[in-house]
């Protein structure tokens, strides 16, 4: 019965979320009273689990997701994005525009929020596509694959990094996990699948086509891919240190400490405030607003995440999860299938990676333990399963369809095509790395 009842809530927030199109916050919490009626819980309880829930979700998280915001917007309208497309457009030469794209949306992707990279960088698709006379969708998607892919397996981005704290996963190994499972992935869903794309000649809608900056105006290579990637570096390194030293030594503590999420993209802000803002003489008052605009950015996606622990929350309190982990357990599926599975199930039906990836979290936390899975490949699994086949309930769906003037079914034949092949080699990449690891 507990399972009935947790499946049934699952549903009511798919129908609340996709044909009433209720906000997710207030259906997140809708579901939660409901979920915790239905399993005979105290009223009195059922607010402090929510409000516990909440707090507890976003208290450590919230500090990585705004910073990570305000550092991905001042990537972006600084114009060191498009220092790095162009350096890398130079170096790679015309023949591979396509790899260079890819490699740029990978580089940017990992500190700029999807829907924030998507709008900022799809105009440089453009620019690239009227310069080289080919399809804007086909150099398009090999940006675009790496975006997504960066947006539902690393951190610090949103669901990824909320997976980690779930599954007390290690978010330095994560990244490490992540980066060797990104590069198949957006290799065969950008450039190998893109070359099936060189017929769709469609001209993107020129309301959304944007100038770009004077080369004059833009900062320089050096310190674009220091301040995009310090993230990447800081993660990367700690994580390696810890492995090699011993945890009584002070370096031991000092990779801990500068590992840490907040200090990393704490850091990572302030650096890119400098480089990419105070250093070239840009006002502090452009910069702060900057900051400002990053903030009102990512507000939605806080509220969302917060709903979300309010419902994991009530899963523990109710001890419904420990039997839905004694269930699916007795189901005899491998973790990660599992995982990668109800996430997709969950994305196809309601549209929002963010909200997939965190739901199953609720769900399939418990399963970690009990069978021994490596939390970070659970990570992992869990958000391949987020991006599979995006359709008409994702805004991102019709982002693409718009930015590149394509009708539903030409978007269905090629983004959503795209989303699949990032998930599905996700979970082949998990499992590989599973027998392995």
């Amino acid at each position: 019965m507990p399972l009935l009842i947790v499946v049934a809530a699952i549903i009511l927030l798919v129908l609340l979320v996709t044909w009433c199109r209720l906000n997710t916050f207030l259906s997140f919490l809708i579901v939660s009273l409901l979920m915790g009626l239905a399993l005979h819980m105290k009223i009195a309880d059922i607010t402090q689990s929510i409000q516990t829930g909440i707090g507890k979700t976003l208290g450590s998280l919230i500090v990585v997701i705004v910073c990570g915001s305000m550092l991905g917007k001042l990537v972006a309208e600084s114009g060191a994005g498009q220092r790095i497309a162009g350096g890398l457009m130079k170096l790679l030469g015309p023949r591979y525009i396509q790899w260079s794209l890819m490699i740029t949306g990978f580089v940017v992707g990992i500190p700029l929020f999807y829907n924030i990279g998507f709008v900022l960088m799809v105009p440089l698709i453009f620019t690239v596509a009227a310069q080289t006379k080919l399809p804007a969708v086909y150099l398009g998607i090999p940006m675009l694959a790496s975006l997504s892919v960066t947006h539902g397996y690393l951190p610090p981005h949103p669901s990824p990094t909320a997976l980690v704290q779930q599954f007390h996963a290690n978010i330095g190994l994560t990244l490490l996990y992540g980066i060797i499972l990104a590069v198949p992935a957006i290799v065969l869903a950008g450039p190998v699948f893109s070359r099936f794309l060189k017929h769709y000649k469609t001209s993107p809608s020129q309301m959304f086509v944007a100038p770009p900056l004077p080369e004059e105006q833009l900062p320089g290579m050096v310190a674009s891919l220091f301040a995009a990637l310090l993230p990447v570096l800081l993660l990367a390194v700690t994580a390696m240190i810890k492995l090699w030293v011993k945890e009584d030594e002070f370096v031991y503590h000092l990779a801990s400490w500068l590992g840490d999420p907040l200090i990393v993209m704490l850091l990572a802000v302030l650096n890119g405030m400098y480089l990419l803002g105070l250093r070239r003489k840009l006002p502090v008052k452009k910069v702060m607003g900057i900051m400002d605009d990053a903030v009102r950015d990512v507000s939605v996606i806080i509220l969302v995440i917060g709903g979300s622990g309010a419902l994991t929350q009530l899963l523990h309190d109710s001890k419904v999860n420990d039997y839905i982990a004694m269930t699916l357990k007795n189901m005899h599926l491998h973790p990660l299938l599992l995982a990668w599975g109800i996430a997709a199930i969950i994305r196809v039906c309601i549209g929002s990676a963010t909200v997939a990836g965190l739901t199953t979290a609720s769900i399939v936390a418990p399963v970690i333990v009990a069978s021994g899975v490596n939390p970070n490949l659970m990570v992992l699994a869990t958000g391949a399963g987020s991006l599979m086949f995006s359709h008409v309930n994702d805004a991102g769906f019709w982002m693409f369809k718009e930015y590149f003037n394509l009708s539903v079914k030409d978007t269905i034949k090629t983004w959503s095509v795209m989303e699949t092949i990032v998930s599905v080699t996700g979970l082949v990449g998990t499992l590989i790395l599973s027998m392995i690891i």
